[in-house]
């Protein structure tokens, strides 16, 4: 899969995508990562990218011909339209069934804004799709673009050790993750619950589903809403709370 990212800062991206897992796929091929510095395609000595805003008010905008002449760089050429995703607050939030989906996809270009935006032209003419990683604001659009890359690089084939290392983690299934734990057997007092030690697959299996039940409706019940649940499930959820009302109500 080929990411080109379209920047000011190039660097910001190689320092945190070029090591570790993202790293190592990359060298081993399963991804291709691009980097293309804005400022390298602007027509002026100064490398010049923003103007101000006709509109007026604070800030400047990044102008619409140096984003444009980076793009087609990597577009000119090719015999289709690569997705390209514009990182914005004004985007739809990603979330795992936007990572789901574009890791379907062979090729994508995202464009990081910076200041105080994009000329709306160059984003009508090159962009298909804007998204935020959430309700708030950033002074650039690289934090964004690694988040993107980085959860969908890693559903690619051969990027993790196996599938099971993301379909049984938080978001996949609709349900955040159950608690995992290590050696040593006791730590400060506290022990790995006895369910894991057993040997039993089944009942670890049920044990590991029920946590992640319990996890989403403490921490996240608004996920509950959407999730598939069984009637075991819903069952399940109605003695827990019943439960901790219980326990609530001794103290």
């Amino acid at each position: 899969m080929r990411f080109d990212v379209l920047t000011l800062f190039p660097e910001m991206l190689e320092a945190v995508l070029g090591g570790s897992i993202i790293g190592r796929a990359r060298a081993a091929g399963l991804v291709e990562l691009n980097f293309i510095d804005i400022r390298e395609y602007t027509q002026n000595k100064h490398r010049k990218v923003d103007d101000y805003p006709y509109s007026g008010g604070g800030g400047m905008l990044m102008s619409p011909e140096p984003v444009y002449r980076a793009y087609m760089s990597i577009a000119d050429g090719l015999a289709y339209k690569p997705h390209t995703v514009f990182m914005s607050p004004r985007g739809s939030v990603f979330n795992q069934d936007t990572a789901v989906s574009l890791s379907r996809l062979d090729h994508i270009v995202i464009l990081c804004g910076h200041y105080e935006g994009i000329d709306q032209r160059v984003l009508d003419e090159i962009v298909d799709d804007e998204i935020s990683i959430g309700d708030f604001v950033l002074t650039g659009g690289e934090i964004p673009a690694m988040a993107v890359i980085d959860t969908v690089a890693r559903l690619i084939p051969g990027v993790l050790a196996g599938s099971g290392s993301y379909q049984n983690e938080s978001h996949f299934q609709g349900l955040l993750e159950h608690p995992q734990y290590t050696r040593p057997y006791e730590w400060h007092g506290k022990r790995v619950p006895d369910v894991l030690m057993s040997g039993n697959h089944a009942l670890i299996d049920r044990w590991k589903h029920e946590q992640s039940l319990i996890a989403t409706l403490e921490k996240r019940p608004d996920m509950l809403e959407k999730a598939w649940l069984t009637v075991e499930d819903t069952e399940f959820i109605e003695r827990y709370k019943k439960k901790k009302q219980k326990n609530e109500d001794k103290i």
